[in-house]
């Protein structure tokens, strides 16, 4: 079915994608992207450093790093939209800036209180800077052969933040926690630099959906501190029922007032696309695996055998290296298959290695398990630059952004969900060997769904 643009004309300030400097514009989305993603990784290792400087119990020390998924998650969508109406260099400018600043008072941060306030904050200019990363590629390379190249490269900004961060983190807790935070000055001042030299991006001006907005917000915020919960309360808890019962009822407001009201904040015609409703489930599955297994196998690796959270960061670091070796070659290996073949290997290497986790006895090495996570990690490469491109071909330029926070909230609920969900299962009476073996079965299940959906992104950029 036809995806219908909007009727609203951008109002180009500079034509995207004739950007003399290209380079430049990949460069600062790839930083941004790198950022954003070691923030989401490097925190947990030094958590215990943390809590010796700051104090606080376990609740507090997961505030600190929930704090940051929540905003992320609860504001993507908005900031989707922000960025078609303000443009998207403006926007990732403004993000960038918020979170740079953030990061600066995370590690000035007196008490635990300040630091959990600051990581809400250092959330929300995440929540704008993802978006509008992707939003700069599609504008600096309208070629569909070059942005693929270019998504691929993107990728790899945030597989190199996911193999470094447990690593990274270590190495500069040693010598103070608050550097795990400072990092972000020198990267994000790079980044202003180079997204100086790139083009004023399209606008979209239209009037601002007030309702959608709220309701956005309300939905995504409720859903994401009502999973956020749940790994520690359990589903049935009175503050996870209500939590998840507002957000279901916001989104619910929210896809009503997108069909009633004359400007959308996310129009409800860009899901006449198969290949963005697919794309967005792709995104979900991905990342319940991607997410949820490092979750699992963190707390496998350090309370069933012991390892110090360094080790365990080091345990994960041949899935994590492969992912990131194998991302400059993504873009190749779709030219020469085709976009879908490689989302299909990647979602059934997940699968793979899921059930390979889930057979192998309790007593298994740690090393055994390190090499059965690497299919997992191979999954990112193959799985994330075709899914992305192919989204950003079937998408109108003008509402880039918005198609961009609706594929980052699926995968950030995603990822909340399998922590929310596993953390409940190893949880259970049953034991953690019981519940991870359940765990890796969903997670597989998940991912082959969606590899049979998959192909049904094979379809021609005007459906």
């Amino acid at each position: 079915m036809p995806l219908t643009v909007s009727s609203h004309r951008s109002s180009e300030t500079g034509a995207p994608g004739t950007s003399r400097h290209p380079t430049a514009t990949l460069a600062a989305a790839v930083l941004g992207f790198f950022m954003i993603t070691l923030d989401a990784t490097i925190v947990n290792v030094a958590l215990p450093s943390i809590r010796d400087a700051l104090g606080g119990g376990i609740t507090g020390l997961e505030w600190v790093v929930d704090a940051y998924t929540l905003m992320f998650a609860a504001l993507l969508l908005s900031a989707g939209s922000l960025s078609d109406r303000i443009g998207a260099r403006r926007a990732f400018a403004g993000g960038l800036i918020l979170f740079v600043a953030a990061s600066v008072v995370c590690g000035l941060a007196p008490s635990l209180p300040v630091l959990i306030a600051a990581r809400l904050v250092q959330g929300i200019g995440a929540a704008v800077t993802m978006p509008t990363s992707m939003a700069l590629v599609r504008q600096a390379f309208p070629d569909p052969a070059r942005r693929a190249r270019a998504v691929g490269v993107w990728a790899m900004g945030g597989a190199v933040a996911a193999a470094a961060g447990p690593v990274l983190g270590g190495v500069l807790t040693l010598v103070s926690w608050r550097m795990i935070f400072w990092i972000n000055l020198p990267v994000g001042v790079i980044t202003l630099l180079l997204l100086a030299r790139t083009p004023h991006s399209p606008t979209r001006p239209s009037p601002f959906d007030w309702i959608g907005q709220s309701t956005a917000i309300l939905a995504m915020g409720g859903l994401t501190f009502g999973t956020i919960e749940a790994g520690d309360a359990g589903f049935t808890s009175p503050q996870v029922v209500v939590s998840l019962g507002i957000g279901v009822v916001a989104l619910a407001a929210f896809v009503t007032a997108q069909t009633k009201v004359s400007h959308p904040m996310v129009p409800l015609a860009l899901f006449r696309s198969t290949v963005v409703v697919v794309a967005t489930g792709i995104g979900f599955a991905f990342m319940v695996g991607f997410y949820g297994l490092p979750f699992l196998f963190s707390l496998y690796f350090q309370q069933q055998h012991g390892l110090s959270a360094l080790g365990a960061g080091i345990a994960f670091l041949p899935m994590m290296l492969v992912s990131a070796c194998l991302t400059p070659f993504s873009a190749r290996i779709a030219e020469r298959t085709g976009p879908v073949v490689p989302v299909i290997a990647g979602l059934v290497l997940i699968a793979a290695g899921s059930i390979a986790l889930a057979a192998v006895p309790a007593s298994v090495p740690v090393w055994a398990s390190a090499l059965l996570l690497v299919p997992v990690g191979l999954a990112g490469p193959l799985v994330m630059p075709p899914t992305t491109a192919l989204l950003l071909e079937h998408v109108p330029a003008e509402q880039t952004g918005t198609a961009g926070g609706v594929f980052n909230t699926s995968r950030q609920v995603g990822g909340a969900l399998a922590v929310a969900v596993f953390g409940a299962l190893i949880s259970t009476p049953a034991g953690f060997q019981q519940g991870l073996r359940i765990s890796l079965a969903l997670a597989a299940g998940i991912a082959l769904l969606a590899a049979l959906a998959a192909p049904r992104m094979a379809a021609r950029p005007s459906e």
